[in-house]
């Protein structure tokens, strides 16, 4: 795959708008084939999009073919934009959007009957009603009201207080089907979110210490390298706040769902408590302090100097076995079978860098105190690192 990625860049450069349309082809057909393969955010996308498909032609079913209703455009209409992505952000919406609607036929009746225009009836109203769009209590349903407005005086019936119930009466067969098929048919669950974000977030957590511990072994290191790994760990911080965002999603998407209608075979029974979002909070704060550190030992326009020779070596071993930890973490919250090194073993392993290392600390003590300062500072940081990956080792 990265031999053809390889050629595919060569033969579209140079050629940037057939490039995009063939890496959105690409995204595409990777979406499409995650969908196929099993449960995933894809495959979650699909069914709310089929869902509010079905939700659509059912409203459409409802009014248009059951009712005859000359005006039912409007439920299938409703009952599309309501299939939410949590069935409480459907209620919400649903609620917000039936006042919309309602404004909306109200103001345009009352001005079709007094300018006795559709063009006038038209400059009376969507002003008005676009200002009141603005209103918070809509949210984003408030431009429903001119939209619901246009299609009602478009239409060209008579204004009468029967056509406006009958108009409002279709939104309110619209929401209820669209707010019901979200609820009842296979309702959004973000439970997996959560635990992907976790588990990407420690990954990536143990991907950069093991780039830092690569980098810190080359013989020649300096501020852009820094740099770099200062970047890198500016990529955690957007995905701990994905992580907070899944987690925002989880709690909507229980409530107002029936238990029984969860799903447990769809997504997981349970996620992983809040504790682990503020845990790998401090562990991301921790890799951004290291790698600043590292940037400015690195930097030749500053004064602190970095450590050097076997000091140096070792620490780049420390930070890879909490590396292996942060892959570890990583495996086990994805439920996948690792196969890490006997845990007393890797305390001795550990107790045994921290030793040498704190003999390093002393030596660079006679070198100046900007190396000390440095490897203390280092050394307190990656001590941090550890009591917050593998928390009380000596009770688990």
């Amino acid at each position: 795959m990265t031999a053809v990625t390889r050629k595919a860049r060569e033969l579209f450069r140079g050629r940037r708008p057939v490039a995009a349309v063939w890496w959105e082809a690409c995204a595409a057909a990777r979406a499409c084939r995650d969908a196929w393969q099993g449960p995933g955010r894809e495959r979650d996308l699909v069914v709310q999009s089929l869902k509010a498909a079905g939700a659509a032609l059912l409203a459409w079913t409802v009014a248009g073919v059951w009712l005859d209703d000359p005006m039912a455009l409007i439920a299938p209409w409703v009952a599309l934009v309501l299939v939410q992505a949590t069935v409480y952000s459907s209620v919400r919406q649903a609620g917000q959007q039936f006042t919309a609607i309602c404004a909306g036929a109200l103001l345009a009746s009352a001005a079709q009957a007094i300018t006795d225009d559709t063009t006038g009836a038209l400059v009376l109203s969507l002003p008005v009603l676009m200002l009141m769009a603005n209103w918070s209590r809509f949210g984003q349903q408030g431009v429903y009201a001119a939209t619901t407005a246009v299609f009602v005086l478009a239409s060209g019936t008579a204004v009468s207080a029967a056509a406006v119930g009958h108009r409002v009466g279709q939104a309110a067969l619209g929401a209820v089907i669209g707010v019901a098929v979200n609820a009842f048919v296979l309702p959004p669950i973000h439970l997996r979110d959560v635990r992907e974000n976790l588990a990407a977030l420690a990954r990536e957590s143990g991907d950069i210490l093991h780039t830092l511990a690569d980098g810190l072994r080359e013989d020649e290191w300096d501020g852009q390298s820094g740099a770099a790994w200062s970047s890198d760990a500016a990529r955690l911080q957007r995905r701990l706040e994905a992580l907070y965002s899944a987690r925002s999603w989880s709690r909507e998407s229980l409530r107002l769902t029936p238990g029984r209608l969860r799903g447990p075979r769809r997504v997981p029974r349970t996620v992983p408590p809040e504790d682990e979002d503020q845990r790998w909070s401090r562990v991301t704060g921790n890799i951004t302090a290291l790698t600043r550190t590292l940037a400015v030992a690195g930097d030749e326009q500053r004064t602190p100097a970095p450590p050097e020779g076997p000091t140096l070596d070792l620490y780049a071993r420390l930070l890879r076995q909490i590396g292996d930890a942060c892959h570890t973490e990583a495996a086990r919250l994805l439920g996948e079978a690792a196969e890490p090194r006997p845990r007393d073993e890797t305390e001795m392993t550990m107790e045994e860098l921290h030793r040498r290392l704190q003999e390093g600390l002393r030596e660079h003590a006679g070198q100046g105190a900007a190396r000390t300062a440095v490897l203390g500072t280092l050394l307190l940081q990656a001590e941090n690192l550890w009591a917050e990956i593998v928390p009380e080792p000596s009770e688990q």
